[in-house]
């Protein structure tokens, strides 16, 4: 006797595995490449961060398809994407990512893999081309005034003269470090000009061991 819920069973199973039609795969990845390669070519000329990672840019192209062929399969079998739900939920990834602009752009390849994979392409091309525009747009613009840290080492027999010089600029105390009657002082300035006769009156201070004016933008490391 057949029941209501062997015939949806049945309907089920008949349904979850649709064609694929290869043209369709073809133009969903070749979507997908060409707007990787926009990304790759944004991404390596305005790059920002501490240092230019050749094979993060390449992983960015590769995202972008194999997110695409993801959701491909998705689409053409119900079953087959419940399995891969169930396997990509224990996949962890360990591999730190320095930059939290570097973090965007995987977002970015993975959105573009999920639109091409949804033969969305006018969309996701124009998409692609407005992001990077904005990306490039806020790159490029410049401010009047640009922040720094200034690390001066010294003697503390030293400390009213170097305050004195800092006196009258702007500036807020990040760390401070004693070591027997040696002090370090990490200060962050704003200066909106390229004047750093400041650095060099310091320098020139009787017990004071070295003066260092670092453009900061908010990583020690650059």
């Amino acid at each position: 006797m057949t029941t209501f819920s062997d015939i949806f069973k049945k309907s089920f199973l008949n349904d979850a595995t649709m064609d694929l039609n290869f043209l369709n795969v073809i133009m969903s990845l070749l979507a997908a490449y060409v707007c990787g390669m926009i990304i790759y070519f944004v991404y390596k000329k305005f790059y920002k961060g501490v240092l230019y990672s050749h094979n993060f840019n390449i992983l960015l192209v590769l995202v972008s398809m194999i997110t695409t062929f993801i959701v491909l399969t998705i689409s053409s079998n119900v079953m087959l994407s419940l399995g891969m739900v169930g396997a990509l939920s224990i996949v962890r990834f360990r591999t730190a990512v320095k930059d939290p602009l570097d973090v965007g752009f995987l977002f970015f390849a993975i959105s573009i893999g999920i639109t091409c994979g949804a033969s969305l392409y006018l969309m996701s091309f124009v998409c692609t081309v407005l992001i990077s525009l904005i990306y490039i747009l806020m790159v490029k613009v410049k401010t009047d005034s640009h922040v720094y840290l200034l690390i001066v080492k010294y003697e503390e027999s030293a400390s009213e003269n170097v305050l004195k010089v800092l006196s009258d600029m702007k500036y807020a105390l990040k760390n401070k470090t004693m070591f027997r009657d040696v002090v370090e002082l990490t200060i962050e300035m704003k200066l909106k000009s390229d004047n750093t006769e400041f650095v060099s009156a310091i320098s020139k201070i009787e017990g004071v061991q070295s003066t260092a004016l670092i453009n900061y933008t908010g990583d020690f490391a650059e």
